[in-house]
């Protein structure tokens, strides 16, 4: 339960640093999306491939395995595009209520129809860290983009659905490099794209580089090993915790203003995670 615990710390900070990073790089246009995305995905793909190339594929009558499927994979690009572009046109409140709605409305749906049924503490839990998360983002919504609110709806299930096809892994590294490579497959119109059509500076294409190979790359290997200890209530649940980590590296590094809404809202957030995952370890004992 430590190791789990360490394991899913990192991984949110790891989410938090990939919202900080596409806001801003996007949010200046240093990068335009496409852009931003092909060099994410791209550079995850050869630091985690050479990573597991150090440490040997798996062989299969003598040829090369790479793990991973590309029904992740094809849940990764979508994922990744679609929260790019949609940031183009949503504001960052306005995107990571609709972001977070829809990936804890997709993973919970799928857990009820799998059996995974919280307990009444449980969702008492996940009510009040819930309502504190909109809370939090509240004052920064404004009326979304019909566009925007569509590819940002599609990417929360597009990461919903890459988050349930990691649970169980038994190779995160293998399986997080083989996603990305075959990921990299359905980045190569936006290579030519972002080349005729789209500018990006030195910095845009460094902040999608530390997105590609530590906040992505590196993050989703741990996630997924994360997810061996976690129900998918709880792994739904603990991905709440992400703008809170996102809001306070904001007022860290971004030198914005620390309030007592936020304070309010972030403790909030942080307890109904934590009563939510106590009650649940109550209910094993």
């Amino acid at each position: 339960m430590q190791s789990t615990f360490v394991l899913t710390a990192v991984a949110m900070l790891a989410f938090a640093a990939n919202s900080l990073l596409a806001r801003e790089a996007l949010g200046t246009a240093s990068i335009e999306a496409a852009g931003y995305t092909a060099v994410r995905i791209l550079s995850g793909a050869l630091v985690l491939y050479a990573l597991l190339r150090r440490g040997g594929l798996s062989r299969d009558d003598a040829r090369p395995v790479l793990p991973g499927d590309w029904w992740a994979a094809a849940a990764l690009f979508v994922y990744a595009i679609a929260f790019s572009a949609a940031y183009l046109s949503l504001g960052a409140a306005t995107g990571a209520l609709i972001l977070f709605s829809s990936v804890q409305a997709s993973m919970l749906a799928w857990g009820l129809a799998k059996g995974d049924r919280p307990s009444g503490r449980e969702l008492i839990g996940f009510a009040v860290a819930f309502a504190a998360f909109v809370y939090l983002i509240l004052p920064g919504v404004g009326r979304p983009d019909p566009l925007g609110s569509v590819l940002m709806i599609a990417s929360g299930v597009a990461w919903a659905v890459y988050t349930l096809r990691g649970r169980g892994s038994r190779h995160p590294l293998g399986e997080t490099a083989g996603n990305f490579v075959r990921a990299s497959a359905f980045c190569l119109p936006l290579v030519a794209f972002a080349m005729l059509y789209e500018t990006a500076s030195y910095a845009g294409i460094a902040l999608a580089l530390a997105s590609g190979i530590v906040a992505s790359g590196l993050g989703y290997s741990i996630w997924y090993k994360a997810l061996r200890g976690l129900t998918t209530f709880q792994a739904a649940l603990i991905q709440l915790s992400a703008p809170v980590i996102a809001a306070l590296g904001a007022i860290l590094f971004l030198d914005e203003r620390l309030t007592l809404h936020f304070v309010v809202a972030g403790a909030c957030v942080l307890g109904g995670i934590a009563f939510a995952i106590l009650a649940k370890q109550k209910r094993q004992v």
